[in-house]
């Protein structure tokens, strides 16, 4: 994984750990399918972003500063938040797949556990490449910032979320629906069924490969922010844990005050811009490029510190949480 805060000991009980948590909610969810109540969902949320303030505030206390990682407390946090704020406008995406598949309630915490543990590991695997990227070519800085701007433009141009708005499978779940062979009929949370002697798929298996196939889309996006505000592997692979783990329980908790956050994509735009401005500031800093300033480091461009990133992340979260909804009190006080 490259240089890291984390020892090699470090990174195998992290993994260790993160495995049994899994494997305990994967088989407490399969023996008794159900839909969570609000105070299930409210412990285990509370739970999980406990563990993530921690995790942190140990970070902070007693991590050594490395040279990917000067300040590692500071970073955990700013990539935590990013990419929990990012998780939840993902949400608005799930809630369509959700209804378009017509999951019944019960069945949805099972397809969303086994989509956050394909999305663990496809963001892993994501990781050790942005890694090993940066380690050799500094000016992959470029590429993922000017990404997350042009990311950040079009997020700013979808505006605000539309509740009719359909969900567009993707290639491999439009060939898994047309190509594999089918029952329309739900059974449980079982992904195949032998019938006839014919193993086939059932709507769950069509859910959860959404659902994974989805999450790899949005961590084009989620990795590189992250990378913008820590170069080490460990804190964005805890960082992504925390934030997924408790996806879950926050879709079941938030799904109607989603709709009260009108502008949560300006805010995420604006975060996806300033990262990407951060980045590409960094690339400069750190230039190699020949055709850019003959190959040398360009001294002016300042390296935002991490101090500054934090500001920026809780402030515009803040803010965009606090507008939402004063907007949609005032609009429904009108309404009535």
């Amino acid at each position: 994984m490259g240089d890291s805060v984390a020892s090699p000991l470090v990174w195998a009980i992290t993994i260790v750990v993160l495995v049994g948590v899994l494997m305990v909610d994967l088989l407490v969810i399969a023996r008794r399918p159900h839909e969570p109540t609000m105070g299930e969902v409210s412990r285990h949320l509370a739970v999980f972003v406990g563990l993530a303030v921690i995790f942190g505030i140990a970070l902070w206390i007693f991590a050594e500063p490395h040279d990917l990682s000067p300040k590692p407390g500071p970073e955990f946090f700013a990539g935590w938040l990013t990419e929990y704020s990012l998780s939840v406008d993902n949400l608005f995406i799930f809630i369509i797949l959700m209804t378009k598949f017509g999951v019944p309630r019960a069945y949805q915490q099972t397809a969303l556990m086994i989509g956050i543990v394909l999305a663990l590991i496809m963001r892993a695997a994501f990781i050790i490449v942005g890694a090993a990227a940066i380690n050799q070519f500094s000016w992959v800085f470029y590429i993922f910032g000017l990404f997350l701007i042009y990311t950040a433009v079009k997020l700013a141009g979808e505006g605000q979320h539309d509740e009719e708005e359909e969900f567009d499978e993707n290639k491999l779940v439009k060939f898994a629906e047309t190509h594999l062979p089918a029952t329309s009929e739900w059974h449980g949370t079982k992904l195949t069924i032998k019938e006839g002697g014919k193993r086939l798929i059932t709507p769950m298996f069509l859910v959860v490969l959404a659902l994974g196939t989805t999450d790899l889309l949005f961590a084009l996006d989620s990795i590189p922010a992250i990378y913008g505000l820590t170069r080490d592997p460990y804190l964005v692979f805890t960082a992504n844990i925390f934030a997924l783990m408790g996806l879950r329980q926050l879709y079941f908790l938030i799904g109607g005050l989603l709709q009260r956050l009108i502008y949560l994509s300006y805010g995420l735009a604006f975060l996806l811009a300033f990262i990407g401005v951060k980045l590409v500031l960094h690339a400069m800093h750190e230039n190699e490029l020949p055709f850019i300033n003959g190959g040398e480091h360009i001294s002016w461009a300042p390296d935002i510190p991490i101090w500054v990133s934090l500001t920026v992340i809780v402030g515009t979260l803040a803010v965009t949480a606090i507008v939402s909804l004063a907007v949609t009190r005032r609009q429904e006080n009108a309404a009535n």
